[in-house]
């Protein structure tokens, strides 16, 4: 097959991406239905301060291929800081460090003694593999951290993110997201109070300026992008002599389609004889999301860049610290800016009154509301995404990114896998 056009229809941190990968090979058109680029890693200026309208996001990544290929289009001296991850866990009033079963020394006696009881004695039982033979999440938290830290902690957090019974949410789904530690590791954790530096962003790059629609901009830089063009329809047809992807009825066509928009919405684009296609983009219409309502606030000076609430005296689930990502975030002097995240659809009346409860003396700036944020995963819905995949392959469409794949990719995954997507699509030249 030659391939000469690609579209890709979304502009977010996988469209973008791939589009700067295949734009040396072929022709690619980026299509973007809103006015916006940049998906969920968007920011906007308001009264000039950056407000990242979908919690705060920045960049690491251990693939070193991944690394290679960013810092190729990016100066890092340049154009980033380096950062240290200073995240807290606020329990009763007190900041714990980040993550919590690193830092229970710091938690009052009488918390923090059962939990060293169960961590000891699950040791003793279980010396070698914490999660062994666990298949889905709740489990996992039980058997890796005991009873009391996944009641303190581990389900309410969670509870209050996903929304769904952790029971039924698979293991698989999270691995590589999650800690897995060992009881042993937890202990010594505690004994030798050392910081936790595995986790992939204990340390991260972040734009000196424009936060993370800055990589999407450059990333984007000289590309043929059209906003406020959404893609409607996919279609199958002879065209000039061959089998080609006909957009919007006919206003456009394609050798190739990569979708990074919502697989759920996909029943109502594609316009393919496939039967069995089909019947599979109809299966997957129920999968389950959640949205997230974030409010850009300005907030008293605090030295801390995550701060995370497990406790339901408030429905926020926690606060990025974005003014302290860069100086040139905002123009506060005395004060900072951060976004305060709620998973879930809030008015501003609701969240309006939780912020007394929060910390910082907190003054809303701004209100954003995204429907779809976090994805959530049954044991069927990989085995189901894998079988849409293939069958659109077959008619060279493609899908990647968090709601395509249905994967809780962030940006350094979304980067991952399109270098995957590119590779085959290469392939078939």
């Amino acid at each position: 097959m030659i391939i000469n056009n690609i579209a890709v229809i979304g502009s977010g941190i996988s469209g973008a991406s791939i589009a700067k990968m295949l734009a040396p090979d072929y022709k690619v058109h980026i299509y973007e239905s809103s006015n916006y680029s940049g998906g969920l890693i968007k920011c906007q200026r308001v009264d000039d301060i950056l407000f990242h309208k979908v919690g705060g996001h920045i960049f690491n990544s251990k693939n070193e291929k991944v690394l290679a290929w960013f810092w190729r289009i990016f100066d890092r001296d340049a154009e980033f800081i380096a950062a240290k991850r200073n995240a807290k866990v606020s329990i009763g009033g007190n900041l714990i460090g980040y993550p919590i079963e690193n830092y229970l020394y710091q938690l009052p006696k009488n918390i923090s003694m059962p939990i060293f009881s169960e961590l000891l004695l699950a040791l003793n039982s279980s010396p070698n593999n914490a999660h062994q033979e666990v298949q889905n999440f709740k489990d996992h938290l039980i058997k890796s951290f005991g009873l009391s830290l996944f009641n303190l902690y581990f389900k309410p957090y969670n509870e209050k993110i996903w929304n769904v019974d952790l029971s039924n949410i698979p293991l698989a789904w999270l691995d590589g997201k999650l800690p897995m530690p060992n009881h042993k590791d937890i202990i010594m954790s505690n004994l030798l109070r050392e910081e936790e530096s595995e986790m992939v962003h204990a340390k991260f790059f972040y734009p000196k300026k424009g936060g993370s629609q800055f990589i999407i901009d450059k990333l984007l830089c000289g590309s043929n992008l059209l906003l406020n063009t959404a893609i409607n329809s996919i279609e199958e047809a002879d065209h000039q002599g061959s089998r080609r992807l006909i957009l919007n009825q006919g206003s456009s066509y394609a050798d190739v389609v990569v979708y990074t928009g919502d697989v759920r919405k996909l029943h109502e684009i594609i316009n393919i004889e496939d039967h069995e296609l089909n019947i599979a983009l109809h299966e997957v219409k129920a999968l389950q999301s959640n949205g997230t309502t974030n409010i850009l606030c300005s907030t008293d000076k605090m030295d801390i860049s995550w701060l995370y609430f497990p406790e339901n005296n408030v429905r926020a689930h926690r606060i990025i610290y974005t003014g302290n990502f860069s100086d040139t975030n905002d123009p506060f002097d005395k004060r900072s800016s951060c976004v305060v995240e709620f998973s879930g659809k809030y008015s501003p009346a609701e969240v309006m009154n939780d912020l007394v409860f929060l910390p910082g003396n907190l003054s809303p700036i701004s209100f954003n509301h995204e429907p779809n944020s976090y994805i959530i995963q049954d044991s069927e819905t990989r085995f189901k995404i894998k079988k849409i995949k293939a069958l659109l392959q077959k008619h060279n469409i493609y899908l990647l990114g968090r709601f395509a794949e249905w994967e809780y990719f962030n940006m350094d995954k979304c980067i991952e896998s399109a270098f995957f997507v590119a590779d085959q699509i290469r392939s078939k030249h």
